[in-house]
């Protein structure tokens, strides 16, 4: 009896189809059943040919050596999941084989790990595609009773083949010219780039700002607030003299009520969440990194089984998600969300184009729940907040509109004008979800805050008790957050004058997909281009040098978007993939040849008096994500050495992070608020401590830090003996 090989991204994903398959006999990298064999990858297995693999000359870098463009791109087996690979390529050798079924995650990237998988092991039999928006057992079923013909995703391969050769081309080529030109740890890419120019070009900005002094005039008349504003709406005067000049002229004045509008407004709910609302909302509310939330959404897609499929640019419904509403209404109906799901299950459901809209949807809808039962016991902090999020989300969005009445009134008083709002609430509708999940508004410095306001008439006359003037100093532009920087990478238009070009770029992805701006943001991190301060993204000073270096093309935000609308254009089939490369080609050549014709230097100014026991050469200082470490400016000898570790104890005093800094029995404990203390003092109080100890906050402590690596023998030592 012939069988059908399924292809899954992931261990944990195979078993999971596996068991719904009556796939129960273990195999060699494979579950097998009487119909079916289920195998995985481990993500990529297979990936692009290194350069040395083209030529050996490129296995050194060198200038004149550049650029690097091979005809024909070769594909190799990645060595640590060769073993896997083996499995794979001999399972799709076996005679009884006559079907092969994609079940990588449904998207670009999933379809680029299956189908380098196919090529590489030579599979040449019909293949179908497993399309599916979460891992629940009823979705995985749905599934396999319809499958795709595998020839329908042809377009969307090319799209995520042409992405990574791409990536290849113009990323390795600059990468080596900018590190061979300045010797340098420099690096470049067609993504990265123009996201840290956004970066650069937002410091620049706070450098150029210069603050300047204003003032505005506030009254206060019968139990609420006025504020003068000038003919054009203007709060604000530059000039201090007339400020308290415009107090004095009107202070203890009646004024009357010259305009009074009470208007009925309705605000719709928000709309659902694609995964970069998400990770704005999380880096906001919670301070979770995009890396973060990308990693506990997986986690609760792929594990939990409780959101659908996460990577999705969409934030719209389509049509055959509606019937399944009311199953996913009752699967969330537990603990604080029950009395909101089952109002809303107790009424009909409204369905607006702001929820359901085909023609919006791309591979995926939005991140909704599935109707798996949640047992919210069973997530950890990070997942219950996560999906917390999404939860009240989806119920905000089934609900009905925010009701109020807008009061605006404007008050004459000695020849001035001073205006006043209040909000007065008629229904909470979708607000009682607590916003919906949504972060909290970041008002503007010269918004007056919401006020109740007594009953008032037109023509009604109020005494001006006390007229003030209130000091104020202009603001920079704040420095990227997380989630103000997604934001920027999705809309990278906004800054543009060209309409044209400008709705062309909001109509694309933007900078990278929702799937790899985490990743980007991460990367640019790891390389010591910029680092966090609090929320805030600094760049540092070799990121700022970069940004100089690179060929102003290549750092434009416009450039790298038309080249991601190119492969959404690819996919669709209406842009050809040969036009695309050939054009990625070229310019990787023309930015070879800039960077080879610079007349610009590279100035390492994070250089220590401290020598590199390898080489000689003086060691530079950089702050990495788990501490500082001393790094050799020689590229060619990568010595790396720690200064400091943040570790995950906690400062007796103040109960901050501390950091572990020194070297062997030296090795002292050490947090800004003042507090000293060696590793032996630290290891000894934790052993006495051991009877008092929280087993459970150990254990938590111990898998932590086991997550980020050894922090040292001697501490990981002491606190092993207090798991026992």
């Amino acid at each position: 009896m012939s069988k059908t090989l399924v292809l899954a991204e992931k261990p944990s994903v195979g078993r999971e189809i596996a068991k719904i398959l009556h796939c129960n006999q273990q195999g060699n990298g494979c579950l097998i059943g009487p119909r079916y064999i289920v195998s995985w990858a481990l993500g990529h297995l297979v990936t692009l040919a290194d350069p040395e693999a083209y030529d050996d000359r490129y296995k050194t870098w060198n200038l004149e050596d550049l650029p690097m463009l091979p005809e024909k791109m070769e594909l190799v087996v990645i060595r640590e999941t060769a073993r896997q690979f083996k499995a794979v390529k001999d399972l799709m050798k076996q005679p009884d084989l006559d079907e092969l079924v994609i079940a990588t995650d449904a998207g670009r990237e999933g379809e680029l790990v299956a189908r380098w998988i196919i090529q590489k092991a030579g599979w040449r039999k019909p293949i179908k595609r497993l399309w599916i928006s979460s891992q629940t057992e009823r979705a995985i079923k749905e599934g396999f009773q319809n499958l795709k013909p595998g020839r329908e995703y042809e377009r969307l391969y090319a799209a995520a083949e042409c992405r990574a050769e791409a990536d290849w081309l113009v990323g390795l080529n600059v990468t080596r010219a900018l590190t061979c030109k300045y010797n340098a740890q420099l690096s470049a890419g067609r993504v990265q780039t123009p996201t840290l120019a956004l970066v650069v070009e937002r410091e620049n900005e706070i450098k150029r700002f210069v603050p300047k002094a204003y003032w505005t005039v506030q009254a206060a008349a019968g139990g609420f607030n006025l504020q003068w504003r000038d003919a054009n709406g203007q709060t604000r005067l530059f000039d201090k003299g007339r400020a308290e000049a415009l107090a004095a002229k009107t202070s203890g004045q009646t004024g009357t009520i010259v305009e009074l509008k009470k208007e009925a407004k309705k605000e719709p709910p928000p709309l659902a969440y694609d995964l970069t609302e998400l990770q704005r909302d999380a880096n906001r509310r919670y301070g979770f990194s995009a890396k973060t939330t990308s990693a506990v959404m997986q986690q609760l897609y792929e594990r939990h089984k409780l959101v659908t499929y996460p990577r999705t640019d969409s934030r719209y419904l389509s049509e055959d998600i509606v019937p399944t509403l009311p199953e996913r209404l009752k699967a969330i109906a537990t603990g604080p969300y029950a009395e909101q799901a089952r109002r809303i299950l107790g009424q009909k459901l409204t369905v607006t184009k702001r929820l359901v809209d085909n023609a919006k949807v791309s591979d995926h809808h939005a991140i909704i729940p599935t109707e798996e039962p949640v047992f919210l016991s069973k997530l950890s902090p990070e997942e219950t907040k996560i999906y917390d999020l999404i939860v009240k989300r989806f119920l905000a969005v089934l609900s009905p509109p925010f009701e109020y009445e807008q009061t605006t009134l404007r008050v004459e008083a000695a020849g001035e004008f001073f205006a006043a709002q209040g909000k007065s609430v008629r229904a909470k509708g979708w607000r009682a979800m607590e916003d919906g999940g949504a972060a909290p508004d970041e008002a503007g410095d010269d918004e007056a805050p919401e006020q109740s306001l007594p009953e008032l008439r037109q023509g009604e006359r109020l005494k001006l008790l006390t007229v003030k003037t209130v000091a104020g100093t202009t603001k920079p532009p704040a420095r990227y957050t997380e989630a103000t920087l997604l934001s920027a990478m999705e809309h990278p238009g906004k800054g543009i004058e060209d309409r044209e070009l400008r709705e062309a770029l909001d109509n694309s992805s933007g900078l990278g997909t929702p799937a790899t701006r985490a990743e980007i943001i991460e990367k640019l991190f790891n390389s010591f281009y910029m680092e966090r301060q609090g929320k805030s993204i600094v760049p540092t000073s070799k990121g700022i040098q970069l940004i100089g270096l690179v060929p102003p093309e290549l750092r434009s935000a416009e450039l790298t978007a038309q080249w991601e609308q190119q492969l959404t254009q690819i996919s669709k089939g209406r842009a050809e993939r040969r036009q695309f490369m050939a054009g990625i080609r070229d310019y990787a050549a023309r930015l070879v040849t800039t960077v080879a014709g610079s007349g610009q230097s590279y100035r390492h100014d994070n250089l220590t008096r401290v020598k590199c026991p390898e080489c000689g050469k003086y060691l530079l200082q950089v702050k990495g994500k788990r501490g500082e470490m001393l790094v050799c400016q020689d590229r060619e000898c990568g010595y790396r050495q720690n200064v400091s570790l943040t570790s995950n104890a906690r400062c007796p005093q103040c109960h901050k992070q501390l950091e572990l800094r020194g070297e062997g029995e030296n090795k002292i404990f050490s947090c800004s608020c003042g507090y000293r203390e060696k590793l032996s003092a630290f290891t000894k109080r934790r052993e006495e401590e051991k009877g008092k100890a929280n087993k459970r906050e150990v254990n938590q402590f111990l898998n932590r830090q086991q997550d980020q690596g050894p922090l040292n023998t001697a501490l990981a030592e002491a606190l092993s003996k207090l798991k026992k």
